[in-house]
């Protein structure tokens, strides 16, 4: 049995605690191609862990310079958490402390791969719509993102 004496309570707001644990992001890469599957291009990005919005993306190879453009993007966030799956890339970059590995941590992340995959079918694995040029890859689903997610019409 507790005294009542000897129990301590502390009482937050919601935006509060968010601010004093600051922001969790959820990263993570997506596959697709460029004029033939012999030719990949992946999309990085990065959502809030939180509210699933996007906080930012990047086109590439899957390589370190390219995660390195968007851990820079993320800077201005101050994200405290980072949950991706064990890609090396993540394991190279991000402080061990605040980083935690596992697909348990990453279902909006995942959703969100189903989702841009159902709409834009560049990015479909199997498929007869291609982008034949990487800007042309890259300017379509940038557009679709920039719509879809941050409410920007062009």
């Amino acid at each position: 049995m507790f005294n009542p004496e000897q129990i301590e309570v502390e009482i937050w707001r919601a935006d509060e605690l968010e601010m004093r644990r600051g922001v969790s992001a959820e990263l993570d890469e997506m596959w697709s191609f460029v004029a033939r599957q012999t030719h990949p291009r992946w999309l990085w990005h990065a959502i809030d862990h939180r509210t699933g919005k996007v906080l930012a993306y990047v086109f590439g190879r899957r390589k370190d310079l390219v995660f390195l453009q968007l851990k820079a993007l993320l800077e201005p966030f101050g994200i405290t958490r980072y949950y991706t799956d064990g890609w090396g890339a993540y394991e190279r970059h991000l402080d061990a402390e605040s980083h935690r590995v596992g697909k348990e941590n990453t279902p909006k992340i995942e959703s969100k791969h189903i989702n841009l995959r159902t709409r834009i079918k560049r990015l479909v694995r199997r498929t007869i719509c291609f982008s034949k040029t990487e800007r042309m890859h890259d300017l379509v689903i940038g557009l679709f993102i920039n719509c879809y997610e941050f409410g920007r019409l062009l």
